[in-house]
């Protein structure tokens, strides 16, 4: 047997890039599943300090036009005055609802609304049915 020294061999690389293409394809599908969690421990915090919740204030309106602050009744007429009054003793900082009647007048519920307003709450919010 003769061998020819010049004779370069010649490499096939068809099925290294086969092979690397369906790991490339494994690990694309893979890697978004992937979930990484570290394990950390936190300094205790202060326990002298709680945080208190403020119970909110809820208005509710009926169609009859009679107001209901947290389960004391009042007219619509006169329910400016009277919350203004009420007001001193709920915390300026509490959210107030506002559920009303869908039959009722937009002025109505605004005008209402104004009224927390100007008592000097600043998170009032409308609750809807949905």
């Amino acid at each position: 047997m003769i061998y020819d020294w010049d004779d370069k061999p010649e490499l096939n690389i068809t099925p290294l890039v086969d092979v690397m293409l369906v790991l490339l394809a494994i690990l694309m599908v893979i890697a978004p599943n992937i979930i990484y969690e570290e394990n950390i421990k936190l300094p205790q915090g202060s326990v002298t300090q709680q945080l208190s919740k403020i119970p909110p204030v809820h208005i509710t309106i009926d169609k009859e036009l009679t107001l209901k602050v947290n389960g004391e009744t009042y007219l619509l007429n006169n329910f400016i005055e009277n919350f203004y009054k009420k007001s001193s003793s709920f915390d300026i900082k509490a959210a107030v609802l506002i559920s009303a009647d869908k039959s009722l007048e937009y002025g109505i519920v605004m005008s209402v609304l104004a009224a927390v307003k100007q008592a000097g709450f600043s998170e009032v919010s409308l609750a809807t049915n949905g």
